[in-house]
């Protein structure tokens, strides 16, 4: 698990597709379908662990890139 994609593919074995249509609310949305799926009891905590590693990393890079492409030229 080291990709926004690798966590796509393991949403999608749960039936769990995401498309908000705007990159940062897709992973925001993606982090909560994560904890419903660890609440569960269908991932594992080692899982979960690297799967909100990996939409923290992705949401810190998505919202630096917001700022940046917002920021006065």
């Amino acid at each position: 698990m080291k990709t926004l994609y690798d966590v796509q593919q393991l949403l999608k074995k749960f039936g769990v597709y995401v498309y908000v249509g705007k990159r940062i609310w897709d992973i925001e949305l993606m982090a909560i379908e994560v904890d419903h799926l660890y609440q569960a009891g269908v991932i594992d905590a080692k899982m979960y662990s690297r799967v909100k590693l990996v939409l923290s990393h992705e949401h810190r890079l998505e919202a630096e890139h917001e700022r940046a492409k917002g920021a006065p030229h």
